[in-house]
């Protein structure tokens, strides 16, 4: 009789493992993307019936793992997604991660007393069609400038602070973000922090899949959101437990990771509501507009594809 129980323990054990949608998930070290890695390696995932495996992806070579199918969902910039689009590889964002206050910014060195001091200067910053050049194009036009009146040299948001903290001869100004930021913001001496998104908000960050993927699997992006969600309510249950485990991710401790995320909200499901039903669609237009007048983008994509909303209730 034991071995009876044993036997059919094991086979629903199976039987559940097996109804596990697969799902591969393509993000960074973004502090504001941390609840999703609370959300797998505290279990939340598994016990909602998901299989999620998550890959380090830059930001730039993302939309190229979902194209060739290497992965089926992402998590990346609002305006990121206006260009995966208009670029030939169909997406939808199906909730809001967090938004950024004061967790991206621009570095620049002593000697730059403002934004409109750049003309002429070198900024360090990611490739085109990512989080680092949006904002450095979305500046500069704030201040009359264009990414046509600056030198980009292309360096991802780790290397770019790098380079500014180890006082790199050549470059003026580096963007960069959380937890790289918080490394800037510890040594003064390296640069200032002339601006973040506390001054120029528009850095928001969703999670979208493959419009196949969503048609395929509604119980599976729902249970993606509903995990979100609960990761998020996690962090406010047991604070210390969660920084430690997001810290880990990223090679920070708890105290550190603390620290790096009190420059971003993550957004819970009535912050979700509220920001789909407005902002959303309000900032993609104006960030499309800027993405067409600097060339990221040739023409504007379905604009009323971006985001699928039936998800976050």
């Amino acid at each position: 009789m034991k071995k009876t129980l044993l036997a059919v323990s094991a086979v629903l054990a199976f039987a559940a493992h097996a109804q596990e949608t697969q799902v591969a998930i393509g993000m960074s070290g973004w502090t504001g993307f941390a609840p999703l890695t609370l959300a797998k390696e505290a279990g939340i995932f598994k016990k909602n019936g998901l299989d999620v495996s998550i890959k380090k992806i830059p930001q730039k070579d993302r939309h190229l793992a979902i194209a060739s199918g290497d992965i089926q969902c992402a998590a990346t910039t609002v305006e990121t997604w206006v260009v995966w689009n208009a670029n030939g590889v169909p997406t939808t964002q199906i909730f809001q991660l967090d938004k950024s206050f004061g967790a991206d910014g621009m570095v620049v060195k002593p000697s730059i007393a403002s934004i409109k001091d750049l003309k002429g200067k070198t900024v360090a910053a990611d490739a085109p069609g990512t989080a680092g050049y949006f904002g450095l194009a979305w500046m500069l036009k704030k201040n009359g400038l264009s990414v046509k009146d600056v030198k980009v040299v292309n360096m991802g948001p780790q290397p770019a602070a790098n380079a500014m903290i180890a006082g790199t001869d050549g470059i003026d100004a580096a963007m960069t973000y959380e937890p790289y930021l918080g490394a800037v913001r510890a040594k003064p001496e390296a640069g200032k922090i002339i601006a973040t998104t506390l001054d120029y908000p528009m850095v928001m960050d969703t999670f979208g899949c493959t419009p196949k993927f969503l048609t395929e699997n509604p119980k599976a992006a729902k249970a993606l959101a509903d995990s979100y969600f609960e990761a998020v309510e996690l962090i406010k249950k047991e604070p210390k437990k969660s920084f430690e485990i997001m810290g880990a991710d990223v090679k920070q401790s708890a105290e550190q990771f603390e620290a790096s995320q009190k420059y971003l909200r993550w957004q819970d499901r009535e912050a979700n509501a509220k920001f789909f039903a407005g902002e959303h669609g309000t900032f993609s237009k104006e960030a499309a507009d800027l993405l067409l007048e600097i060339g990221i983008i040739k023409t504007l994509p379905d604009m009323s594809k971006l985001a699928d909303t039936r998800f976050l209730k």
